[in-house]
């Protein structure tokens, strides 16, 4: 060991240093709550779903661990367990969470944090894209069972999400004072994006936040029993859509519902784009469904393109054939 010292300093090296530079390196624990989480939590609104996920999944692997000694086979051997207990997109959420962890240790020139054991590592395919909407007559049905929820204030808020396509944290935070009558407008002041944005207020909309019940509060849609902004509402609306049977509706289907309303209606994805605030159009086309009616109504715009000209052919062909041809 005396040898291999002599060598270092001979090239140069400071044994001593390093190990001084080893003794600085922290926990993953310690970096997650000292470094990480107060940094996050100061401009990333869902810092909290980190904090969980930290909690849940690395803490307990690596929470003693230093950072340095955290390597890519490691990585490689808890998401291989990982995903026998999760779906792919929690898989990712995951990986894509400690990939920005450990790249901020390096930006931040933690010591011996040299490179990114993420680095390498693909996220998995998800294939678990759902396609799920109200159609109108659903729509009414829910709503007949919302005004029998004991939560008095599910009636409104459901279809204020509906009515807007706002997220649901954004309706259940709206503020009187955001409202502008005058301009039809609502001023949705952080949105998930971080900046605010406009949404325009529909007559239905008017006409629903007009039959609102007042409270003495600033809050458009407050608990009645605190005069607060509800902290959650699954369990009146998990109650009343299972009433109906629309068991499989997330409350964020309600702003897939609202898209796809607008583009059955003929409405563009640009405007769709803009009522929703996307920045990507990419993003909206995921919301555009189009109901089997506007498909259908789509296709026969082909034979009224031509004037139906081939439909005497169709009618001198077997007969049976032609019922079901015509009958399309």
């Amino acid at each position: 060991m005396a040898d291999k010292y002599r060598s270092m300093i001979a090239m140069g090296e400071d044994p001593a240093s390093d190990k001084a530079e080893l003794k600085q390196v922290p926990t993953l624990y310690d970096f997650i709550h000292n470094s990480y989480l107060p940094f996050v939590e100061g401009y990333k609104r869902s810092w909290k779903c980190d904090e969980g996920l930290l909690r849940k999944h690395i803490e307990p692997v690596w929470g003693k661990k230093y950072l340095d000694q955290i390597s890519k086979a490691d990585i490689i051997s808890l998401f291989a367990k990982h995903r026998t207990t999760h779906a792919p997109g929690s898989c990712n959420r995951l990986l894509i969470l400690l990939r920005y962890m450990f790249s901020l240790a390096k930006k931040w020139e933690i010591p011996a944090i040299k490179s990114n054991p993420t680095e390498g590592i693909p996220l998995m395919k998800e294939d678990n894209q759902r396609e799920r909407f109200l159609t109108s007559e659903e729509a009414h049905t829910l709503y007949e069972e919302l005004k029998r929820s004991d939560n008095k204030m599910l009636q409104y808020i459901v279809p204020m999400l509906i009515l807007t396509g706002a997220r649901k944290r954004e309706v259940l935070d709206a503020r009187w004072e955001d409202f502008d009558f005058e301009r039809r407008s609502w001023r949705i002041h952080t949105t998930k994006l971080g900046r605010p944005r406009h949404v325009p207020l529909s007559d239905g909309v008017i006409s629903l936040l007009n039959s609102i019940p007042r409270f003495d509060c600033e809050w458009v849609l407050p608990n009645p029993k605190t005069l607060k902004p509800y902290v959650q509402i699954f369990s009146s609306w998990d109650t009343a859509r299972n009433a109906v049977g629309l068991s499989d509706v997330r409350m964020h289907d309600l702003r897939h519902s609202y898209a796809s309303f607008l583009v059955n209606s003929g409405r563009t994805l640009y405007e769709v784009q803009r009522l929703l605030g996307h920045t990507q159009i990419k993003t909206t086309q995921r919301y555009a469904h189009l109901s089997p009616d506007t498909l259908l109504d789509a296709t026969n715009a082909a034979n009224r393109a031509v004037g139906g000209m081939f439909l005497p052919f169709v009618a001198a062909s077997d007969a049976s054939t032609s019922q079901i041809s015509i009958g399309a």
